[in-house]
């Protein structure tokens, strides 16, 4: 969740570098932010509320050649300056900022309270440079002070830390993720590589279970519990500086919802053995299992429709967090299929490592190359959106259900017919975002900013993307938005509507179509707004978004109009679409 950014190394200005690098950070959290800088033989350290972006770094303009920082996402205790990292132990000499959990915090607060220590702030993060002071006590390496200290902490977590006496970072990781940018001048750390992409393009990444130590001209690799050396290979990341910036957009979120036109292709450019080979798997699976967590949950949720219609197969579909009630199911002989934009979902990795206890292999489909998903797979299928800077993923699940799909069809022998209709989606995907139609959109948007409530429904493969489209509308607007499935309307969520309440239908040119214009009818019978996203028009619609007719495809074509109608929501109502409250873009706890 939080954001994390270090560097050690010759140059002599690492305060502005890590408050410079943090801001491309700040989609993890944006609660508060904090620096802390060795400056001669002490640290000096600013923090407060507020987004990172609105700091100036020449305000850290001091000769420092090394640096930590922070940007927070709350979990234990509230939005203050005092609860902002990075923390220091009581005589000033450890700085640390930590993502993630410390999950008996509390029992280590009493035991250090009880030592003399006084907490200064709420968080679960203060113990950590008490404790490594504590172990210091008699053991003054402060590599060593550090690996002691996190064998007494529970929970999943990255910790970056520094001592003055020593011009060292250590960093641990238990399940945050923590990438290490190999530069000519210096190393930097960071859960993410934005961060230091302006500087470096070769990275090598902390896996869990392990530490690194490095004074800015080496770096050393070893197993967080016995100090057993790891050694690592060096990786170059092949997408550029400029697809992680916002270029002529106002925001992110619409930048990636444009992208689309090239990221849809880019996840159908995959080789057809490779995809031939996954489609054998599942056939041979005894239980194939399909989890994410979130939009990925949602693209899950597509393709199993996608391999009942298409493949004739069953496939099982659940949640992240829920798969613990599932694993009873899973056999050595049993497929998982995970799907991850980050690959650091928590709950979608706690799954993972189920199945793999039970000895059923993995299949990761995922955007983040090299992430923790990616590495611990058996076997990965890259969907290559490129970086996803806003919270609210557009272009990465669009690129997750081509991929799908493309499986779906390689296992009814027709691959070759699965990758030309999704290239033919994403012309006509090309042909319908044009100014005109997101000036349209942008229409709908200001006549219904005032609702606070807002339903759609869907059928068949449209069914999910209602519920992604209420998610999409939520997130970033914070209207009160809700997905159905349109059969279960009359069960009960019919009661809500009343006059003038904006409702959404999703259609295709399929067997559910009249069941769906039906559902319409009966919701514009009661009051209803009604807005559809159809390839053709109809009576019952007051407003007709149209959207091209591409068959089995239509669940990634109807979700664009939404993706592009919750951003002008959003701004509308003057919200920030790519940092909305309370959320940040990896969910790295539980």
């Amino acid at each position: 969740m939080c954001g994390i950014f270090g560097y050690v190394g010759s140059r002599n200005n690492a305060g502005q570098l890590v408050v410079k690098g943090l801001k491309n950070l700040e989609y993890r959290g944006y609660d508060s932010w904090g620096v802390a800088c060795k400056v001669g033989d002490a640290v000096l350290v600013e923090k407060d509320i507020g987004k990172i972006s609105a700091v100036n770094e020449s305000e850290f303009a001091h000769d420092c050649g090394m640096a930590i920082s922070h940007t927070r996402w709350a979990t234990h205790g509230g939005v203050t300056a005092m609860n902002a990292h990075p923390h220091l132990n009581e005589a000033g000499t450890i700085a640390v900022v930590h993502n993630g959990i410390i999950e008996n915090f509390q029992s280590l607060r009493n035991e250090l309270k009880e030592k003399g220590y006084t907490f200064k702030s709420e968080t679960d993060t203060e113990v950590i440079p008490y404790i490594i002071e504590e172990e210091m006590k008699t053991t003054p390496d402060f590599a060593s002070a550090v690996r002691k200290a996190c064998a007494k902490f529970d929970g999943r977590y990255g910790i970056l830390a520094f001592h003055t006496e020593s011009n060292t970072l250590v960093a641990t990781r238990t399940g945050s993720p923590l990438i290490v940018g190999v530069g000519e001048d210096g190393y930097f750390i960071a859960s993410d590589i934005p961060a230091f992409m302006e500087h470096t393009k070769t990275v090598q990444y902390l896996d869990d279970g392990e530490m690194l130590v490095t004074d800015g001209k080496s770096i050393l690799f070893t197993d967080l519990e016995t100090g057993e050396e790891h050694p690592k290979r060096e990786i170059e990341i092949t997408w550029s500086v400029e697809q992680a910036q916002k270029g002529e957009y106002a925001h992110f979120m619409l930048k990636e919802i444009m992208e689309q036109k090239d990221s849809i292709a880019r996840a159908v450019n995959q080789d057809d053995d490779q995809i031939k080979v996954i489609a054998d798997a599942i056939k041979n699976a005894q239980g194939t299992f399909l989890v994410g967590s979130g939009t990925a949950h949602k693209a899950c949720m597509a393709a199993e429709y996608f391999f009942s219609v298409i493949a004739k197969h069953h496939v099982n579909v659940t949640s992240g967090g829920e798969f613990k009630v599932h694993h009873h199911f899973l056999k050595p002989e049993s497929l998982m299929i995970v799907v991850s934009q980050s690959g650091e979902t928590a709950d979608t990795l706690e799954a993972m490592k189920v199945a793999k206890s039970k000895g059923a292999k993995v299949l990761a489909i995922v955007n983040a190359e090299g992430s923790t998903i990616d590495r611990e797979a058996d076997y990965t299928l890259l969907i290559n959106a490129g970086p996803e800077r806003a919270v609210a993923s557009t272009k990465a699940l669009t690129g997750q259900m081509a991929v799908l799909m493309m499986i779906a069809h390689a296992m009814n022998d027709k691959l070759h017919e699965g990758k030309t209709l999704l290239l033919n989606t994403v012309s006509s995907i090309n042909d319908m975002l044009n100014p005109r139609y997101i000036d349209f959109l942008e229409e709908v948007a200001q006549e219904i900013q005032h609702h606070e409530d807002l339903y759609i429904i869907g059928k068949s493969w449209n069914y999910p993307i209602a519920l992604e489209s209420a998610i999409k509308i939520q997130e970033v607007s914070y209207i009160h938005a809700e997905g159905f499935a349109a059969s279960e309307l009359k069960h009960g969520p019919i009661a809500l509507i009343e006059e003038g309440t904006p409702c959404i239908a999703l259609l295709g040119n399929d067997e559910v179509t009249p069941d769906i214009i039906s559902n319409t009818i009966e919701l514009k019978a009661r009051g209803a707004q009604t807005i559809a996203i159809a390839p053709e028009n109809n009576e019952a619609f007051d407003t007709w978004i149209k959207v091209p007719d591409v068959g089995v495809a239509q669940a990634i074509v109807n979700v664009i109009p939404i993706q592009v109608l919750a951003y002008f929501l959003a701004v509308k109502r003057g919200k920030d679409p790519d940092m909305p409250r309370n959320l940040a873009k990896s969910v790295t706890v539980k």
